[in-house]
């Protein structure tokens, strides 16, 4: 019993870090203002003028619709789909096998096969035709469109299975691990997509680009407006706050009726 009140407590602990993660992101919202591109092109001049070119700094928000970097458009992997980002993930699901007192016991499991995000820039339009750059490094926009998820099942064969026309080594399927099928799924942000920026702006290599910050700060990229998130945060937040006390009260009465006994 003491075991399970410990975990209650671990458990409120990790609330408790995610609770103070989602108010930050909050706050950061709220006091960050959004800035129309001209703007920040007029301030990235006042730093040229005072001789600090390239070294522009600007924690801000911007808003536009997703715009093709000059190369073009990308391809989604799965999809075919023209997009100016993307991230798919392939799971595999899979039939496991154990003996424990004497019998034979099966469960479906899951396994990463891939996990990718498309790194290359894109911009943001204003409605005068005006862009700024925008550089993902990795990060996962929020509320944008899946277009794809689907299951396939392993039709066995040649025990090996293609993925973007790369036949991969399969998994056995004489093994005790036999596999079911695999699990497709991806995320795109198509070119017009309305996206809300929360980031650095800065000139370092020439046009202004938004981009993760150098130091600590916050980066978001979302589909969603503004006004929405802060409602998901704020809604999060009251949650956590609830569960939290919830899982560390109930975790300490069960420690200490545990130990009493």
């Amino acid at each position: 019993m003491w075991l399970f009140g410990i975990l209650l407590i671990v458990l409120a602990g990790a609330g408790f870090t995610y609770m103070q993660s989602t108010k930050r992101e909050l706050h950061a919202m709220i006091g960050t203002e959004t800035l129309p591109i001209p703007e920040l092109e007029d301030l990235r001049r006042i730093s040229d003028e005072l001789g600090a070119r390239g070294g522009f700094r600007k924690t801000a928000e911007v808003v536009g619709a997703a715009h093709q970097r000059p190369e073009g458009l990308l391809t989604a992997e799965i999809s075919k789909t023209p997009c100016v980002w993307y991230r798919y993930r392939i799971e595999r699901e899979y039939e496991h096998v154990e003996y424990r007192d004497g019998r034979r016991r099966y469960s479906k499991r899951k396994e990463k096969v891939a996990d990718h995000t498309s790194n290359e820039g894109y911009a943001l339009i204003d409605q005068d035709g005006r862009t700024i750059g925008v550089a993902p490094d990795g990060t996962k926009p929020e509320g944008v469109e899946q277009s794809v998820d689907r299951f396939e099942p392993y039709q066995g064969g040649d025990q090996s299975f293609e993925l973007f026309g790369i036949r991969l080594p399969g998994f056995l399927a004489g093994n005790q691990n036999s596999t079911i099928g695999f699990h497709y799924k991806e995320w795109l942000i198509r070119p017009g997509t309305p996206l809300y920026i929360l980031g650095e702006v800065h000139d370092i290599i020439g046009p202004l680009v938004i981009a993760k910050p150098q130091e600590k700060g916050h980066f978001i990229i979302s589909a969603k407006s503004e006004e929405q998130l802060r409602a998901d945060r704020t809604r999060r937040h009251k949650l956590l706050s609830i569960g939290v006390l919830v899982a560390f009260f109930a975790g300490l009465a069960l420690v200490v009726v545990g130990i009493i006994r």
